[in-house]
């Protein structure tokens, strides 16, 4: 192990899924690696992996919605951190709504917003899309769900 995997090892960072959407097609997946990128004006990044279905729909999208979720919401993170939707209609089994832009919210995420892509940044394996929020919501939640909440859950697109 190098001096930074060692570094990277002690992060924990929160867990979301991502949804997206262009035309008739919508995906989603499970995402360790996101932050707030500004304060003003606010922005927020998500990196996708290029070999992730969902990348590929949301190179195509206008926006794309970001979930926060729970650490009891360890099955819906499963869901769409274990499963691809190259095979898989994960839609079909939760609960969601159109949210702007014709964007997919899932209702039973403990916050989300949704962001209008602004840029796409290139990282190597992964693609930054850099977000300007245009709406959200959410519940009263617990403690969120983290990275070791989900290190049982093996990749649909291993990368």
């Amino acid at each position: 192990m190098t001096d930074v995997d060692a570094f990277m090892g002690r992060l924990n960072p929160e867990m979301c899924v991502v949804t997206a959407v262009a035309g008739a097609e919508r995906s989603g997946c499970l995402v360790g690696f996101s932050s707030q990128c500004s304060i003003r004006p606010v922005r927020f990044a998500v990196w996708l992996s290029k070999a992730n279905h969902t990348y590929q729909v949301a190179r195509a999208a206008t926006c794309l919605t970001v979930h926060l979720l729970d650490r009891d919401q360890h099955e819906l993170a499963a869901l769409f951190g274990g499963r691809t939707g190259d095979r898989v209609d994960k839609f079909a089994q939760v609960r969601w709504t159109r949210g702007h832009g014709g964007s997919v919210v899932l209702e039973d995420a403990a916050a989300w917003f949704v962001g209008t892509v602004e840029q796409r940044v290139d990282g190597g394996d992964h693609v930054g899309f850099v977000l300007a929020p245009v709406q959200w919501g959410g519940r009263a939640g617990g403690p969120a769900l983290r990275l070791e909440d989900a290190l049982d859950i093996s990749p649909g697109h291993p990368a």
